[in-house]
């Protein structure tokens, strides 16, 4: 193996795991909006809530949104965004598996919290991450979740009204996955009107400043074996061979590392603390970076396996992308580092064609990746964007109705 390999391992494992010693406390009451629904869950303990919110009059709901949210945050924090949209449709929002209030510990905090104590320590929160090799946990919430906003939908007497889903992050690549996963199976998947991806996670992390200049080579190598393994197209050439021993090879040990660092003993010092530049980008409001870094309903910490996993589920993703067909809006900042904007432009230029209705809206100037958690005005600016995306959209569904 050659050492240059080992050695960038090495210190993108260092830097990845500084300040991993981390006690989370929760100081608040979970953030809720609107009425609660708890999802029956026959076959396990976990909870899944789906909180909804429509205008004072149901009849003039023009249809139904599902909120998706990011990796580590929670679906309360979207209180405003759920008013905001909740003027002309029915907004339904949920906590995937492990975050929110459908992570077990966070969940008794809550009850904790709610009975008069003033603070309540989340010990090792991110535990709640070791069955998470992949997103088939978090899709299956979003399945579930899809299921019962359907049939709030019907019980509502708006049985027929078309869906869409507004995504986040992770919440986007989640969402994404999980439609060209079922769009043969699930004749609800069909339902889906259309897409909103904000800074989706179409693509790895790319570092800024000095950190960048050793963590970046070794994210942009394991990314590389990464996407080379799983590609292979079957070719028998000398080099494409080589190529293939070698991205086996690298695969092979980072998934080694990652697995041995994610177990008991290990993890508690190599599980990586959300470092402190990543909320520096995640908003350009100030006010909203205070609030996220008090925030003890993120999840601060990530394991290993996890992040491993993600990055595969980014790679399996990419390799199928062209196959998405349900018309999309694409928000994003050109200089977001925690989902780099190259994923946003290969997407685009693989699914542009796939729907008339297809748009892209990219923020030149922009670095902050939480869009709706943008300071004012363009905040509401691109909320109004949005509607006005699915006005347009409702209009062309409504023509191909008529016709």
């Amino acid at each position: 193996m050659n050492y240059r390999f080992v050695i960038w391992i090495i210190v993108g494992l260092a830097l990845s795991c500084t300040g991993c010693v981390h006690r989370q406390y929760v100081t608040e009451p979970y953030p809720r909006w609107g009425t609660e629904i708890e999802v029956d869950q026959l076959d396990s303990a976990e909870h899944l809530i789906v909180r909804i919110a429509y205008p004072p009059d149901i009849r003039d709901v023009r249809a139904c949104i599902l909120l998706v949210h990011g990796m580590n945050e929670y679906i309360g924090r979207y209180a405003g965004v759920a008013d905001y949209f909740a003027k002309n449709f029915l907004v339904a929002g949920f906590d995937l598996y492990a975050h929110g209030l459908s992570h077990p510990s966070l969940h008794q905090a809550d009850l904790a919290l709610s009975t008069g104590t003033h603070t309540h320590e989340i010990k090792d929160a991110y535990l709640a991450q070791l069955p998470l090799k992949n997103l088939d946990l978090l899709r299956k919430s979003l399945d579930q979740a899809l299921q019962q906003l359907i049939s709030i939908c019907s019980e509502q007497g708006l049985e027929g009204k078309p869906i869409f889903i507004v995504s986040h992050s992770l919440g986007s690549l989640i969402t994404a996955s999980y439609l060209l996963q079922h769009q043969h199976m699930q004749a609800y998947a069909q339902q889906i009107a259309g897409v909103i991806f904000l800074g989706p996670a179409f693509a790895v992390t790319e570092v800024p400043g000095w950190r960048g200049w050793f963590a970046n080579p070794f994210i942009k190598l394991s990314f590389h074996a990464e996407e080379q393994h799983l590609n292979s197209r079957g070719e028998l050439s000398p080099r494409v061979m080589a190529n293939q021993a070698l991205s086996l090879i690298v695969v092979s040990v980072l998934d080694g590392i990652f697995e041995v660092l994610s177990w008991p003993g290990l993890r508690s010092l190599f599980s990586p603390t959300t470092p402190s530049w990543v909320v520096d980008y995640l908003t350009n409001d100030e006010q909203e970076r205070a609030r996220i870094r008090s925030d003890g309903w993120f999840i601060r910490q990530t394991l290993l396996r996890y992040v491993k996993g993600i990055e595969a589920e980014i790679v399996a993703f990419r390799s199928q992308m062209s196959e998405f067909k349900w018309p999309y809006y694409l928000i994003y900042s050109e200089h977001d580092p925690i989902t780099a904007s190259w994923g946003n432009h290969d997407f685009a230029q693989t699914t542009l064609r796939n729907h008339s209705d297809n748009q892209i809206l990219a923020y030149p100037e922009l670095n902050h990746h939480e869009h709706l958690f943008s300071a004012q005005p363009l905040r509401n600016e691109i909320l109004e964007k949005i509607v006005q995306w699915l006005d347009r959209r409702l209009t062309h569904l409504q023509g191909s109705d008529d016709d």
